[in-house]
C-alpha cells in the first residue's frame, strides 16, 4: 500500500520579518511526516507537503509563537 501525501495551505497572520519565515520554515520542518515546506511571507501563507498530521503542524506553530489556521487541505 502507497503513503499518501496531504498538502496543506496554512495562513500564519503573524509573521512580518524574514526571521519569521525562518521560524516558521524550522518548526514545521520539525513536524515527523513533514516533507517539503513552502512560506510565502506576502501572503502570510505556509504550504506543507507530507504524511504529518494537521495537528502536528498547527500545534508546532503554536508552540513558537505563530498561531495559524488551515486555508485548504488536499492530497498529492
Amino acid at each position: 500500500m502507497e503513503d499518501i501525501s496531504h498538502q496543506y495551505k496554512l495562513k500564519v497572520p503573524g509573521m512580518h520579518c524574514a526571521g519569521c519565515i525562518r521560524t516558521v520554515e524550522a518548526a514545521l520542518k520539525r513536524v515527523p511526516g513533514t516533507e517539503r515546506v513552502r512560506v510565502d511571507y506576502l501572503r502570510k501563507e505556509a504550504t506543507v507537503v507530507g504524511e504529518a498530521s494537521l495537528e502536528a503542524l498547527l500545534g508546532e506553530l503554536r508552540a513558537v509563537g505563530y498561531p495559524a489556521e488551515i486555508i485548504s487541505e488536499g492530497m498529492q
